[in-house]
């Protein structure tokens, strides 16, 4: 094979690899602006500064953060709008990062697959390891940040980047009497109009360009490293632990899809442990996720969030290995596997909606950006 057919061949299987990665996000993501729209006329801003700001303190405010997000199905890339719309109501920088963290490793849909798949060790063990590294990540980045003041809501939207969330936020209520009065006079069909805009207009706006990014990075990584290579060299111990982290950390999988893979690596032969760090490294980050992350939330931020979800998650492996090894369980009597929990009808439809709201969106922004030039 000559340099350019391996480079047509590398462009075309990662291009495939990228496509089928958004077909797979976009049903969760999807979702996921459905709940931030949610969040933004039914979550007051008082209540996310109370419960997850920093008059909740900064241990309090990521622990109700970790709370909040361990039962929500979003996976990494679905999360990302909820969390970003949080942070830039009010909440603290780590509990922002925790809510990234226990929302996409686990949920109730994950949980009772866990159960249905693996065992009761495995579905009690999930959410309390997520629980705890999430709540590890957002403290340490909340404890990071002693010398500077966590910023309020408003400083937020002053300070962001993105334009029309701040427009969005700015124009609506600050609890001045008049505009209050005017939003507890909305019907629940105009309330949901209004979320609705903010979700699939303002918030794709803002992430969309850092989202196509990022997928096209996973598609690379996924067409370079295929799970088949991940199968043939997992034996088990720490070893196979490392392997599982560093092709699982970019790689894109939802913590539901992710069980019956975890589950045939066991069947295989592969120690609870090391599947195990796939289950919690695998769902709560991918390379779409990181690049957003990094861009929305700062480069330190980004380095907190892979490193602590690295070390809890080899850290809670070998505990879960010796877990089993004390209690003298034979992981492999796990049997059999899931097939895709959505049809590919529903990707495909989930994805050309979301395609079109990218280019809607994006187009939005670009015009109201020339009428403000012109004015």
């Amino acid at each position: 094979m000559t340099y350019f057919d391996f480079l047509i061949s590398f462009i075309y299987g990662s291009a495939i690899e990228s496509l089928n990665i958004f077909a797979e996000a976009a049903p969760y993501l999807l979702l996921g602006f459905a709940v931030a729209g949610l969040l933004k006329i039914f979550l007051p801003d008082e209540k996310i500064i109370q419960y997850l700001g920093s008059s909740a303190g900064r241990v309090r405010s990521v622990l109700n953060a970790s709370v909040a997000g361990v039962p929500l199905p979003l996976c990494s890339c679905g999360v990302v709008p909820a969390a970003l719309s949080l942070r830039r109501r009010g909440a603290t920088k780590g509990a922002t990062l925790s809510f990234l963290i226990s929302t996409p490793e686990t949920g109730v849909d994950s949980i009772s697959i866990t159960y249905a798949l693996l065992d009761p060790i495995m579905t009690i063990f999930r959410p309390i390891a997520t629980f705890i590294t999430a709540s590890a990540a957002g403290i340490a980045d909340n404890l990071l940040e002693k010398d500077k003041p966590v910023p309020t809501s408003r400083q937020i939207l002053d300070t962001s980047p993105t334009s029309s969330i701040t427009e969005d936020v700015q124009n609506s209520c600050s609890c001045e009497d008049e505009c209050c009065s005017i939003q507890d006079r909305e019907t629940l069909h105009q309330k949901l109009g209004r979320g609705a805009r903010y979700a699939y207009i303002d918030l794709v706006a803002d992430i969309s360009k850092w989202l196509i990014i990022g997928i096209i990075l996973a598609g690379m990584i996924t067409y370079i490293m295929p799970s088949e290579i991940v199968q043939a060299y997992l034996g088990g111990g720490v070893a196979s632990m490392l392997i599982m982290l560093v092709i699982g950390i970019p790689l894109y999988i939802c913590a539901t899809a992710s069980t019956p893979l975890a589950a045939a690596f066991i069947v295989a032969g592969v120690s609870p442990g090391a599947a195990f760090v796939f289950l919690l490294a695998g769902p709560a980050t991918n390379a779409a996720t990181i690049t957003m992350v990094a861009k929305f939330l700062g480069t330190r931020t980004a380095m907190i969030y892979i490193s602590v979800i690295a070390i809890c998650s080899i850290i809670f492996g070998l505990l879960l290995d010796y877990i089993y090894f004390r209690m003298g369980i034979e992981a492999t009597a796990i049997v059999g596997s899931a097939s895709d929990l959505l049809p590919a009808e529903v990707k495909a439809i989930s994805a050309a909606i979301l395609a079109c709201l990218i280019i809607y969106a994006t187009y939005m922004r670009s015009y109201r950006k020339t009428c403000t030039d012109e004015v």
